[in-house]
């Protein structure tokens, strides 16, 4: 039990470490022939799957012209609330 434990720990960490990446990646334009847009389109088929189900629940928070996605937040809570 506890090295099943320890793998999804091992699991949510990596993928916690994909979602920061995307959020970082998020802010940056990248051009379709750029070396980064390949990384950024393989994070995107990761963490759409678990990030717009909740965001149709909780929607991004406007914020002036900036918004916070409350989706992210939430999932990296979940992920320390887990591990």
């Amino acid at each position: 039990m506890g090295q099943l434990y320890a793998l999804l720990c091992l699991v949510l960490n990596l993928y916690s470490l994909a979602l920061f990446a995307w959020v970082i990646l998020s802010w940056v334009r990248i051009s379709s022939t750029h070396p980064l847009a390949k990384l950024q389109l393989m994070l995107d088929r990761i963490i759409y799957p678990v990030i717009l189900p909740i965001r149709r629940v909780i929607p991004p928070v406007r914020i002036g012209g900036a918004a916070i996605d409350l989706s992210v937040i939430l999932v990296f809570i979940l992920i320390r609330v887990i591990c």
